[in-house]
């Protein structure tokens, strides 16, 4: 480690690999000066394993940050990120919502693209399997949520879960490195 870079240590309320790798990307673009300490921590979310509204997905991901925090209280970020699903005019919706608080306190949040979902999946879910289940038995793969998620499923990879969650928490991190926000 250089010893001119600070030393971030970052919480993810998750040990997804997707969700970890997201963080990692995220934290490395928007503090490039930065040395990474990635600590996982596998907390609940409050909302169930799979949130089916815009609030409770939000509030999934605040939910993280907050259990986080209090599972390693000794860090410089703690890092929620929470998929969920919504119908919407009669179509079944997938997106997600990313938390972050900073040691200071302050808490940002961002909800990604939103991505319409075929028929047959939704079929599975009003059924009650989880949307990863459901894209699996569509799309015939394994451990997609793992992996490229609805997102790369039906992008063909242009998109990917990982690469759509960077970016959201990308975004989320704007007012911990923007001049033009108040820094405590």
């Amino acid at each position: 480690m250089s010893e001119n870079r600070k030393l971030l240590k970052v919480v993810v309320a998750s040990r997804n690999p997707v969700k970890i790798g997201a963080t990692r990307q995220a934290f490395g673009k928007s503090f490039p000066d930065a040395n990474l300490e990635i600590i996982c921590a596998d907390v609940d979310s409050g909302v169930g394993a799979q949130p089916d509204s815009d609030s409770n997905t939000r509030q999934g991901a605040r939910n993280r940050v907050l259990n986080s925090r209090d599972a390693v209280p000794e860090a410089d970020y703690w890092v929620g990120l929470e998929g969920g699903i919504e119908v919407v005019d009669d179509q079944l919706m997938a997106f997600a919502w990313m938390a972050v608080r900073g040691s200071n306190g302050s808490m940002s949040e961002a909800r990604s693209a939103t991505l319409p979902l075929p028929p047959a999946v939704r079929e599975l879910v009003d059924g009650g399997m989880e949307l990863g289940e459901a894209n699996d038995r569509v799309f015939s793969t394994v451990n997609s949520k793992q992996g490229g998620g609805a997102f790369g499923l039906l992008t063909d990879g242009l998109y990917t879960r990982e690469s759509i969650y960077r970016q959201t928490l990308i975004i989320a991190l704007v007012p911990f490195v923007s001049p033009l926000f108040p820094q405590s």
